[in-house]
């Protein structure tokens, strides 16, 4: 079962059904055609104890703000160079071996089984650091784009995150209201004027509340904080954000 999206207009909050009908028909199959890891082929399950036990987490120390691995200190020098307009970020894993195989599968190759145990390592980052939180918002793809994929893999990894954690679930107010080019090599400096202005939040007022924002891969934190401006203007109290896995970025 999973957790109900909020409301974005005055109406009740209901169970996402598509998500609720996916894990069900997920569990038929797997009964008849058994899950294959998706990074060795090992029968069993999408991501196998073995190639899972290959995952880099990210240990301490880290950037305070944008919870860049660290070797010593409290603060990385691109937060010490430039201020961050969100409370924080954070990142189970680095992006790297196997992890980054299965994101990949489940991101462009449409593996969506892998969702639960990538919600899972989501999970850890979350209780781990144990970010404030009364409601979970996903980063929204812009409508082109989630035509063309069908699906937004961090609405599926925010509701399994969601899950576990007994929060409530909000993918419909925030949206992309610009088509931005990919960050894939940009400087921080860039990353951030691409991503500009290119969210807004279309839900009720936040009144008070400690959103956390999730995301698959983070690099900067520069598309999280973009998302944390509209949040904070709607009335958040805080913004966090919580990505599964974060690229070595120097």
């Amino acid at each position: 079962m999973t957790h109900p999206d909020r409301a974005s207009h005055n109406v009740a909050a209901s169970p996402d059904l598509r998500i609720t009908v996916f894990h069900l028909w997920t569990s038929i199959l797997d009964l008849f055609f058994p899950p294959r890891c998706a990074v060795c082929k090992r029968r069993g399950s999408w991501f196998c104890p073995r190639c899972r036990e290959q995952v880099s987490y990210i240990n301490p120390p880290v950037c305070v703000h944008c919870g860049q691995e660290l070797v010593g200190g409290t603060i990385c020098e691109n937060c010490l160079r430039d201020r961050r307009n969100i409370d924080g970020v954070r990142a189970t894993a680095h992006f790297e071996g196997p992890l980054r195989q299965v994101i990949h599968a489940l991101k462009y190759n449409g593996v969506r089984e892998l969702a639960s145990p990538l919600g899972e390592l989501l999970y850890e980052g979350f209780t781990r650091y144990a970010p404030p939180a009364d409601l979970v918002i996903p980063v929204p793809l812009h409508s082109a784009r989630l035509n063309q994929r069908g699906f937004n893999q961090s609405v599926l990894l925010a509701h399994e995150l969601a899950e576990r954690a007994h929060l409530p679930v909000d993918s419909r107010g925030l949206v992309r209201v610009r088509n931005t080019p990919s960050q894939i090599g940009l400087g921080v400096s860039d990353r951030r004027r691409n991503v500009q202005d290119a969210f807004a939040w279309r839900g009720e007022r936040l009144n008070g509340q400690r959103v956390l924002v999730v995301d698959d891969v983070c690099t900067t934190g520069a598309t999280i904080e973009a998302c944390a401006s509209p949040l904070y203007q709607a009335g958040a109290l805080s913004v966090w954000g919580l990505a599964l896995a974060r690229e070595r970025f120097r």
